[in-house]
């Protein structure tokens, strides 16, 4: 079968090869791959910035934006032939640390755990792939390829959770949030401010085309140009970008009581110069919350399915700008400014 392999730490080494069938050690479920979504992570992976291979393998299978039919459930997997899944990434620690004990992998403590498509799994840019039934989730049939959402949603699942956590610290009831980025995240994320009933603003840098009308589309305001110059104090910023001065400003705009949470990962540059001292006091006084979140756990990936299922499918088709085959990963990897979501399709539905 065919597959999308790179050799970690070795940019330029991406290509689509013949690879060997999924060994059933790998999972017990077989899968047939539908389409595998493209993000920021698998372009600096193909680009050498990192990636790790399976122990005793030199290169890896791309991939951790899945969706798949099944060709084969298994013995117990509580799944039947031709369902629509999806794989969750990240598999526990082995040691396990505590957060992992509890099957809250997402929040691991010593970093050993490894995850598909990224660090030491095979991912799911092949024709076929196997996997675990308990890593295995059912996709509502209705959604179809865009059921290939599911992983960046539970990403702000997560994130959310963790928002509505930190506010639940004392008497607090939040009304405006600012999500900053309009990539897939960003628009996910506001999404899910939009299902939480509050008043959401989206900024980005982007004063025409599709990322500004899908925010409007969903109820939301759309900003251009800075955050620093808005004329609001956020209840809680998201912030996606992981561009240094969007976060040193989100840090200055923040309203009392505030939570701003980072999910941006990525090369956004040097935080600018800034009085940390009193940016400190400034939080302090303010009783604000600044931290970060990535990935999810199980519980997650559930949410983000109930999420998707209440959305309006006009809406979610959107996001999804391009479509290239396997042959053509190389344009998929490659960034242009109308893009959202770009997906690789294996097969139809």
């Amino acid at each position: 079968m065919k597959a999308i392999t790179v050799e970690p730490k070795q940019p330029g080494s991406a290509r689509l090869e013949e690879v060997a069938e999924p060994h059933e050690r790998d999972g017990s479920v077989l899968v047939e791959a539908i389409a595998v979504g493209v993000c920021g992570t698998d372009v600096e992976i193909a680009d050498g910035k990192y990636g790790w291979a399976p122990p005793g393998h030199t290169r890896l299978v791309l991939g951790h934006e899945s969706l798949g039919r099944v060709l084969d459930p298994g013995p117990a997997s509580g799944l039947k032939q031709g369902d629509l899944v999806v794989g969750i990434v990240r598999r526990p620690d082995p040691v396990p640390c505590p957060n992992c004990a509890v099957g809250e992998w997402d929040m691991c403590r010593n970093g050993q755990y490894t995850e598909r498509g990224i660090k030491q799994i095979h991912g799911f840019m092949s024709e076929r792939w196997r996997i675990e039934p308990e890593y295995a989730i059912k996709v509502d049939p209705t959604l179809g390829i865009l059921g290939v959402l599911l992983e960046p949603t539970t990403v702000v699942v997560k994130a959310w959770e963790h928002i509505l956590a930190v506010g639940r610290r004392a008497f607090w009831e939040a009304k405006t949030v600012l999500i900053t980025g309009a990539g897939p995240i960003g628009l996910l994320g506001a999404l899910l401010g939009k299902q939480l009933g509050l008043e959401v603003h989206v900024l980005a840098r982007g004063e025409t085309g599709p990322k500004p009308e899908l925010v409007r589309a969903l109820g939301a305001t759309y900003h251009s140009g800075s955050v620093a110059n808005l004329g609001f104090e956020p209840d809680v910023i998201m912030e996606c970008t992981g561009v240094g001065q969007v976060i040193a400003e989100s840090l200055h705009k923040i309203g009392a009581s505030g939570v701003v949470c980072l999910t941006g990962v990525g090369h956004g540059g040097a935080v600018p110069k800034i009085p940390t001292a009193n940016v400190a006091s400034s939080l302090v006084l303010k009783n604000n919350v600044f931290f970060g979140s990535v990935n999810a756990n199980k519980r997650h990936w559930y949410k983000a399915g109930e999420a998707l299922a209440r959305a309006d499918r006009s809406w979610l088709e959107r996001l999804i700008t391009r479509r290239e085959r396997p042959e053509n990963f190389a344009q998929a990897l490659a960034r242009n400014a109308e893009d959202i979501k770009v997906i690789i399709q294996f097969s139809d539905l």
